[in-house]
């Protein structure tokens, strides 16, 4: 049987780091009020030159060595992000051209936070369809360029950066064993940025009386993030036969610590299984979990074999999990 296999990871960090006591020289906010609600002690911001799709070509040179693959061999481009460089092309064009994958077809793909892991549905899809075999996957996001600095509640949440895999289809039992995906466009308010598209174009007359940044219902989206993130983490366990026990390490969408340490004991999953580095990086969205992945791999907590299982929440509203055989 053929299955869809994570073969090489990597990720990218802006140079530029922006801790709680940083932001409070021009927010209404401390660090200690921040770490009580979030975790987050700092977040990296991209320079202002640096769009997604250069953050996500170096995430991605570095996925590709990893693999020992050249990009002549990838197949496809998944960009995951909701922070594209432009409307039009597609950042997953961008970073095809960039690497010199000749070969590949490329799209974006936008499910918010949960973008990384419905981007692994779909190459696992087409993998095992035979559609293709080497597929190239980033998640993205300059989250920077829309926040409200006086919104402390969103501002001091976000964080910029990229992670990539490549994903290849594979004879052995390694890979992915099961991919969950749903949404519910009935609360899509809660968590959006609501202008910039065809709702509500930016225009001269309207750019200073039109909400610009990312909008957020924090209390409704607690509330339905831990139970949505809850349903994931059920739903790949039953998808398996599983057990909390069989799991090694549980890589969630890196959103906040209190969101995560409520999800996790609602399963009965330890803090011992839980990679956390939302500390250090903050909310980067669909950058989030492949971030999380390589850098859980270098620091020994992934290795050939381990049950790896992911789960995220985001705007749409959307949520999704994955569990991998590494």
């Amino acid at each position: 049987m053929i299955h869809a296999r994570i073969t090489g990871t990597g990720h990218y960090l802006p140079e530029r780091i922006v801790t709680n006591d940083d932001l409070a020289k021009f927010v209404d906010t401390n660090d200690e009020w921040i770490r009580q609600r979030s975790g987050i002690e700092q977040r990296h911001f991209a320079d202002p030159s640096e769009a997604v799709s250069d953050m996500g070509t170096k995430a991605a040179e570095k996925a590709i060595a990893d693999a020992g693959i050249t990009p002549e061999e990838i197949d496809y481009v998944i960009c995951a992000c909701l922070t594209p460089d432009f409307l039009m092309p597609s950042s997953a064009c961008v970073i095809q051209h960039n690497l010199g994958a000749c070969n590949a077809g490329a799209s974006d793909l936008n499910a918010a936070c949960s973008g990384f892991v419905y981007g692994l549905q779909h190459a696992d899809a087409l993998i095992r369809a035979g559609v293709h075999k080497t597929i190239l996957l980033v998640g993205g996001e300059k989250l920077s360029d829309h926040l409200l600095w006086h919104k402390r509640d969103t501002a001091v949440l976000f964080g910029d950066g990229a992670g990539a895999a490549v994903i290849q289809a594979s004879e052995g039992e390694h890979g992915i064993i099961s991919t969950y995906t749903r949404s519910d466009g009935s609360a899509a308010d809660i968590l959006a940025i609501p202008s910039g598209g065809s709702r509500q174009p930016i225009t001269k007359e309207n750019i200073n009386d039109i909400e610009l940044g990312v909008s957020m219902n924090g209390q409704a989206l607690y509330k339905r993030a831990i139970g949505a993130f809850g349903e994931a983490i059920e739903v790949a366990l039953d998808q398996t036969g599983l057990k909390v026990k069989d799991i090694d390490l549980f890589i969630p969408h890196q959103a906040n610590k209190r969101i995560i340490d409520s999800a996790a004991k609602r399963v009965g999953l330890t803090e011992d299984k839980i990679y956390l580095n939302v500390m250090k990086v903050a909310n980067t969205s669909a950058a989030s979990i492949p971030v999380a992945i390589d850098q859980a791999r270098a620091e020994g907590r992934i290795v050939e074999g381990s049950t790896i299982l992911l789960a995220a929440f985001g705007g749409g509203l959307t949520w999704a999990s994955a569990m991998i055989r590494w």
